[in-house]
């Protein structure tokens, strides 16, 4: 039964409830979001979702608390938070509204609950503490620092912040998983290149998009660099060799670092060779064939010295 109401707590918001209201206004646009604890609010009924507050978990019922003692865990023990528990029961339904493709639901869904909302969770929870110049970074941190001050006594303050906050957190969570369909859609195109390079070194892509997870995944583990076009030239870089840290495959010839135009063409030998980083990622050049070039040089220099 489609909701009227999404009822959450009132007061002081969190990155929970507010994500949430992302997942469940995106699913349910026409339903009116309630902050109250007031028990005609909290007491579960058809015409409504209540979450991060009314002290159980119950989703016959449609009530997604966690604060109450034998609160949902995950299979592996890890705790849930609203945000967690509105993932797992509607997150499919919000992505498939979304439009992204059937066969891709699962993959988003599962991709989307590991790297963005189980954080939340642990947070929330106080089971995950970021720590070090970063931690008042972090997305919960930010999202809280749109509450209103302390001395901002209008009754209105806080309702007025959530829903500010709201399109805010919507933005994000929007952008993730639009990335993480993107992901997908480039990994069609990468696996499609790598079958046509076939055992050479140098990995043609028709446009920018990531690649390496598509490389990884293939075992594709012979290329050593990628040529693509951009909006005026082309670009030459590396692979990397982990997820993690920036250390490649193989690295552009030492001898070409922060030269560009005629010094580079100069060095290399390549008509249309216009940059090179000084870090030796990525390099870039005025046409294709200019670029092609200096990718297979590069190679050939990386396995002369054993990479």
């Amino acid at each position: 039964m489609i909701p009227d109401f999404l009822v959450t707590h009132s007061g002081g918001f969190h990155a929970d409830e507010l994500l949430s209201s992302v997942i469940l206004t995106g699913l349910f646009p026409q339903a009116r979001i309630v902050r109250s604890r007031l028990p005609e609010w909290i007491t579960p009924g058809q015409d409504r979702i209540i979450y991060d507050v009314g002290g159980t978990y119950d989703p016959a019922a449609r009530i997604f608390d966690h604060h109450q003692r034998g609160a949902p865990l995950r299979e592996d023990g890890q705790p849930y938070s609203s945000f967690g528990l509105i993932w797992k029961h509607f997150g499919r339904d919000y992505l498939a509204a979304s439009g992204l493709p059937e066969a891709d639901v699962e993959t988003v869904h599962a991709s989307f609950d590991a790297g963005f909302v189980l954080p939340i969770d642990l947070t929330d929870n106080g089971a995950l503490s970021p720590s070090g110049p970063l931690a008042g970074l972090t997305l919960p941190v930010l999202l809280e620092t749109l509450k209103p001050v302390f001395d901002e006594a209008e009754p209105e303050a806080d309702d007025r912040a959530f829903h500010a906050a709201l399109a805010i957190a919507r933005s994000f969570v929007e952008a993730r998983i639009g990335q993480s369909a993107a992901k997908l859609r480039a990994e069609t195109i990468v696996h499609q290149a790598i079958q046509a390079a076939g055992q050479g070194r140098v990995l043609e892509l028709p446009r920018g998009m990531p690649f390496r997870p598509a490389i990884v995944k293939a075992g594709a583990d012979h290329l050593l660099f990628v040529v693509h076009p951009r909006e005026k030239d082309w670009c030459v870089t590396g692979i990397r060799r982990a997820e993690e840290g920036f250390e490649l495959r193989a690295d552009l010839p030492a001898a070409w670092a922060g030269l560009t135009n005629g010094e580079l063409e100069g060095v290399c030998g390549i008509e249309g060779a216009s940059f090179c980083h000084n870090g030796r990622f990525i390099a870039a050049a005025r046409t294709r064939e200019a670029a092609l070039a200096m990718a297979e040089l590069a190679v050939r220099e990386a396995l002369s010295i054993g990479m």
